[in-house]
């Protein structure tokens, strides 16, 4: 398969973007063959390029979200912005969108604007609290998502509310925007017209809160903060070894938890005990529980541990750092790291999951700063004298 083979091949997406929710959506929209020009400010670029420089000197967060794309530094604030932006619209499927509020509105960007003059292109705009309600203009970031969200209010010990370790909201923000463009895509082809998608982050991360909404439903409490531990089921977490190491393990049925108790423990009586007969019982009773637990994992390594899991087919993970995941031996074993260009040299990158091999993604490189500009340019009807002029007014 070839890169005009993949299912977004002949897709142009034009992106005003920064950070990550917008870039992780173009991102996956590059995956599948789409073309993905990037507008940047000149000499400065998405300010996601300067959070760090762990990658080679790059950003981690850059290189994560911005392969297979083409940058065009653009100053969005100068006078010939809006003819080049005309210009790339007039060709464009998508675009999108996650400015500061009410900022691509004020320069003509609405879907309002665009839809009179360009009625295919689709527009998704994403955004921490949506374009309406009182909410609509205030400030978000990942952080603040997950907290106005109440990720934070499940999340860490029962003493000191986390955040996740990743940017969750605004990967759960990406994620809604990329699966919202694909079926804007899909009427399109029905209807012919484009359309609007308004992704909120507020409304991707309130989503993903899933069941502890409902267990708190009607004014009942919530899921306590449990750690690394499930928070309703028990045993389901770590658990420390006899050599120092931590073991995961989870069981879901009483099936799991006969078997955990004759071949794991091996101590059957507990299997009748009962403060221990439901889950409800073991997770009320969980003090008592984990100290037996422990006592026996105390005597045991953790292979022997995992030996025992396995034997009785409770499901148990390791407590992986970030090394651990890039040498994972299945993630070897299924050849799911491919190299990927930056300006900085090729570095791994993990391919799409649903993708066979590298032959049903694009993997091409993350691009330098205004790299594609000319090149662009060209392609629109600019002559060299012309972008020499743009260039020199710092226009790009």
């Amino acid at each position: 398969m070839t890169s005009s083979d993949l299912p977004l091949s002949g897709i142009t997406v034009v992106s005003l973007e920064h950070a990550i929710a917008a870039p992780f959506c173009t991102r996956q929209l590059a995956d599948q063959g789409a073309r993905v020009i990037k507008i940047e400010r000149p000499g400065v670029g998405d300010f996601a390029r300067g959070y760090d420089t762990r990658v080679a000197g790059l950003a981690s967060h850059f290189v994560w979200t911005n392969r297979s794309k083409e940058s065009l530094s653009l100053d969005l604030k100068h006078e010939q912005a809006p003819k080049i932006l005309d210009a790339l619209l007039a060709q464009a499927d998508v675009l999108v969108q996650n400015l500061a509020p009410g900022a691509a509105a004020r320069m003509g960007m609405s879907f309002e604007a665009l839809h009179a003059r360009f009625p295919k292109l689709i527009v998704c705009d994403i955004s921490g609290y949506g374009d309406s309600g009182p909410y609509r203009d205030k400030k978000a970031y990942d952080l603040l998502i997950q907290s106005e969200a109440g990720f934070l209010s499940i999340t860490g010990t029962p003493d000191t509310p986390a955040k996740a370790g990743c940017s969750i909201a605004d990967i759960a923000a990406g994620m809604y925007a990329y699966s919202n463009i694909l079926t804007a895509l899909i009427q399109r082809g029905k209807t012919g017209l484009g359309k609007r998608i308004d992704i909120s982050m507020l409304e991707s991360m309130t989503e993903w809160m899933s069941y502890p909404l409902y267990y708190a439903f009607d004014g009942a409490s919530p899921p306590p903060r449990a750690g690394a531990s499930h928070a309703t089921i028990y045993p389901y977490g770590p658990f420390p070894s006899g050599d120092g190491k931590t073991v995961m393990l989870g069981l879901q049925n009483e099936r799991e938890w006969q078997l955990f108790c004759t071949r794991v423990l091996q101590q059957p009586e507990l299997a009748n005990d009962a403060r221990f007969a439901s889950n409800g019982l073991r997770a009320g009773n969980k003090t008592e529980l984990q100290t037996l637990i422990e006592a026996c994992f105390a005597q045991l390594s953790a292979q022997q541990i995992v030996a025992r899991l396995e034997d009785a087919q409770i499901a148990n993970a390791q407590v992986n750092t970030m090394a651990d995941v890039w040498a994972h031996p299945q993630l070897q074993a299924r050849e799911r790291w491919v190299q990927v260009g930056t300006p900085a040299g090729s570095v791994p990158a993990l391919l799409p999951p649903g993708t066979a091999d590298a032959t049903q993604a694009c993997m091409n490189a993350v691009p330098a700063l205004g790299e594609h500009t000319e090149r662009i340019l060209q392609e629109l009807g600019w002559g060299a004298p012309d972008i020499a002029a743009l260039r020199a007014a710092q226009a790009i």
